[in-house]
């Protein structure tokens, strides 16, 4: 039997107290980036924390398994042909896309509206470890 997922506004929020500075800098540059009206929502996660926080967590087991298994695939596909560390994976559909990257253990999934500038997403996120 399969239970639905209660339809709430608060997001859901899985850590440890393992203290990480990078993982720290970059939720809060998602946090930020999710505040974007075209964004719909991020989940992070590493070997010791993770953060989901959608605006509608209705579709939250989807969102989850799609960030998951983009990142196992992107891997496996890179390995097979030989081409070394991808970058960051976009998979767009009818009405909505999702960026996927991996920052040093940190594997991040933004879902947005089609329309949205990914690239410019990937960009802050990026800048956010570096500043």
């Amino acid at each position: 039997m399969v239970k639905k997922a209660q339809t709430t506004q608060e997001p859901a929020t899985i850590t440890t107290t393992v203290e990480d500075d990078t993982f720290d800098r970059l939720s809060r540059k998602l946090a930020e980036i999710n505040k974007h009206p075209q964004v719909t929502g991020y989940i992070m996660r590493n070997a010791t924390s993770a953060i989901i926080n959608l605006k509608n967590n209705q579709h939250l087991t989807e969102t989850a398994l799609l960030a998951a298994q983009t990142a196992e695939s992107a891997t496996e596909i890179a390995r097979l042909f030989n081409m070394g560390a991808i970058d960051s994976v976009v998979i767009t559909g009818k009405d909505a896309k999702t960026l996927c990257t991996v920052i040093g253990e940190n594997n991040i999934s933004v879902t947005m509206e089609k329309n949205a500038d990914h690239d410019n997403i990937l960009q802050q996120i990026k800048h956010s470890i570096t500043a």
